[in-house]
């Protein structure tokens, strides 16, 4: 049976909207993308989701339990799961945070950093190889709870994909630009509404099925 790692944030963990900083929720197994996904490539596929609020791409977020980076996390579900077939990768929402004043290039470094692991000799030996899928996230919005974290994230969110679709091809993996089919939600400004999980699942599908 082929096998499916979804590796990303709160928005392949499945969390909604948020409206404040405090409470814990997340979608039904029937909503989240990752599920989405593995329910249109049908009864063959496994999945395996790898989503954890708040994770980076390459930062130690201080105000986190600094635990956030995404580069020994990858490192780590490579190591527990598999062998895999195809890998998806959505991060660089969190990178933007103003604390961490990463310029659009420094953002697309961190991803690189994630396929160079996912795509070097000693993953995909592990694995006996697999493919990967990039992901850019769509841009966020400066509104809601959460929009003091996301400041000056906008415009930086507007030049990713670009950088991320050159960093695919630069690597041999494939591309989705997650902004070309969903948006974030008005409420928070960075999470998705369920009808986006629906569409994005449905999108991520496609893509995959189309690399075996």
């Amino acid at each position: 049976m082929p096998v499916l790692m979804t590796f990303g944030d709160s928005n392949t963990h499945g969390s909604p909207p948020m409206t404040d900083r405090v409470s814990y929720h997340r979608f039904g197994p029937d909503i989240r993308w990752p599920r989405r996904a593995l329910a249109a490539l049908g009864p063959e596929w496994e999945l395996v989701e790898e989503g954890l609020p708040g994770r980076t791409a390459q930062f130690d977020d201080p105000c986190m339990d600094g635990l956030m980076n995404g580069h020994p996390a990858l490192r780590q579900a490579l190591q527990s799961h598999g062998p895999l077939d195809v890998l998806t990768i959505m991060l660089g929402t969190n990178d933007m945070k103003t604390r961490f004043g990463a310029s659009p290039e420094a953002v697309m470094g961190g991803i690189a950093g994630l396929l160079d692991l996912a795509l070097g000799v000693e993953m995909q030996t592990r694995h006996g190889g697999f493919r990967v899928l990039l992901i850019c996230p769509p841009p966020v919005l400066e509104t809601g709870v959460l929009a003091p974290d996301f400041w000056g994230a906008r415009a930086k969110s507007l030049a990713l994909p670009p950088l991320y679709r050159a960093l695919a091809t630069s690597r041999g993996a494939a591309f989705l630009d997650a902004g070309e089919v969903i948006a974030v939600s008005s409420v928070d400004g960075v999470h998705f509404e369920a009808e986006a999980h629906a569409v994005l699942g449905a999108a991520v599908a496609e893509r995959v099925a189309a690399l075996m």
